[in-house]
């Protein structure tokens, strides 16, 4: 039987994985085996700069916090060394970060990931990769609003230019008369 104070720190460690969970827009689960040290240095700080946290995690202590998330199907998955990738702000970050790194080292393999509650695969998790990043679909929304506005603002501008020539031919012909 194990002691009780290595009871407590297991619950730590799920109440935090736990919580993390819950903060999460968005996780990726990669099995790292094989990659050297260097490769990833490498991956932790394309991470870091893109505001994922990245963690090896225990896999029976990461299958109590899914549960308590009620993700009941990452259980499948969590077998192997595993490592988690979250993201608080950004759910496309941790699938476009990991999904460059898998490409660029064959040895990172995606196992699963979750994005608001809802679990996705592997071609989930690749086809969210390939998504513009925030910043990019704010512009895009931002001047499809624009569009009617500049449109509109040109219609009028049009019309008043009119006037103008109009008044400024008929200035000119009472001026030659």
């Amino acid at each position: 039987m194990p002691k009780e104070k290595t009871l407590n720190l297991k619950r730590e460690v799920v109440e935090n994985i736990s919580s993390k969970m819950k903060a999460a827009q968005a996780m990726v689960f990669a099995d790292y085996r094989g990659l050297t040290v260097e490769q990833d240095t490498e991956l932790r700080s394309a991470l870091r700069k893109a505001g994922v946290e990245y963690r090896v995690v225990k896999n029976t202590l990461t299958r109590f916090a899914a549960k308590e998330n009620g993700l009941d199907g990452l259980e499948e998955y969590l077998s192997g060394p595993t490592a988690m990738a979250l993201s608080e702000n950004d759910p496309v970050a941790p699938a476009k970060v990991l999904s460059e790194y898998a490409k660029k080292y064959n040895k990172l393999e995606l196992k699963v990931g979750v994005v608001e509650g809802r679990i996705i695969d592997v071609d989930g998790i690749k086809s969210l990769a390939e998504l513009p990043s925030r910043e990019v679909l704010i512009a895009k929304v931002l001047g499809g609003f624009n569009a009617p506005i500049s449109g509109f603002v040109n219609v009028l501008n049009g019309n008043i230019r009119g006037l103008v020539v109009a008044l400024n031919a008929i200035a000119e012909q009472k001026a030659n008369a």
